[in-house]
């Protein structure tokens, strides 16, 4: 048994199907298939059900695929390890993160280090929560929640989450709305994975408050493109696109709604001190960007 092993099987478990696992791995499908079977003949037993041509974990391979990540994520914790030792310094940085908060923050502050900082790639950390991404690779990850030790975190920024309209909308002159006038409005919002529709449904739950019609977008970009078409309102904390406005939305004794963000590490990670540094650069330029508070 290899690690690629390890990895074949994690990745046909995150993805559910072996033609993505095999996309994403870079290796054809046919060759993905006979690796998970040497994998299985390995281990006596069968980690994958392929009746009703279909392919779902086997109460086995349940059992045994948090086993594997925690391996891999051992071998990467060596791998690193070895490399700051050898360098005397953090040579890679991957940054787990939401795909919003990965493209108006993260891709943003990368453009900004120098020669001297590691080289950075990013994790794609939708519907997960900061150590699960830590866990999948990531070695500084973003979040909404502040973990037990022995992670540690580090308040990054408060977002707002808008309300865009088009500018010919009736509200495109007013500085803010309520709560209680969005849910009035049909709307264009995320999945339940994405922290701003979180923030949305927590926001009415408290009021009170349901919408009357909506529309489900799978990303900002799109929910803004409906909004900017007619179709609704748009409830995204992404950046403005297609001219459209973008108003605070106002909650009951509470201020605006927002994502209150923070990045998390391993303390035990083995640049963890290097870690903590990055998180504060981050905070930092994400407070000037933005002129966001911290967390």
């Amino acid at each position: 048994m290899e690690l690629r092993h390890l990895r074949y099987l994690v990745a046909v478990a995150d993805h559910g199907t072996v033609s993505r696992a095999a996309e994403q791995m870079h290796v054809t499908q046919p060759g993905l298939s006979r690796q998970l079977r040497r994998l299985e003949q390995y281990l006596g037993v069968d980690v994958f059900d392929r009746s009703a041509g279909r392919l779902s974990l086997t109460s086995a391979g349940r059992a045994l695929v948090p086993l594997a990540r925690d391996l891999l994520g051992q071998a990467e914790s060596f791998r690193v390890a070895a490399t700051f030792h050898a360098e005397g310094r953090l040579e890679r940085l991957t940054v787990g993160a939401p795909t919003v908060t990965l493209t108006d923050v993260v891709a943003p502050f990368i453009a900004t280090l120098a020669d001297e900082d590691p080289t950075a790639d990013v994790l794609s950390a939708d519907g997960i929560s900061s150590v699960e991404a830590l866990t999948r690779g990531a070695d500084l990850a973003i979040g909404t929640a502040r973990p037990r030790p022995p992670y540690r975190s580090h308040p990054l920024a408060v977002l707002p989450v808008w309300a865009y309209v088009p500018q010919d909308h009736a509200w495109a002159a007013r500085r803010r709305v309520t709560i209680a006038e969005l849910a009035g409005q049909p709307l264009v919002i995320l999945p339940a994975a994405f922290t701003a529709r979180q923030a949305l449904d927590d926001a009415l739950a408290t009021t009170g408050d349901t919408w009357d019609s909506l529309v489900e977008a799978a990303n900002g970009t799109v929910a803004q493109a409906l909004a900017a078409a007619g179709r609704g309102v748009a409830v995204v904390s992404d950046d403005p696109r297609y001219n459209l406005v973008p108003l605070p939305v106002e909650l009951p004794g509470q201020g605006h709604l927002s994502i209150r963000l923070v990045s998390v590490w391993d303390s035990r990670h083995t640049a963890a001190p290097t870690l903590e540094a990055l998180a504060r650069r981050l905070s930092t330029f994400t407070r000037e960007r933005y002129g966001a508070p911290a967390g």
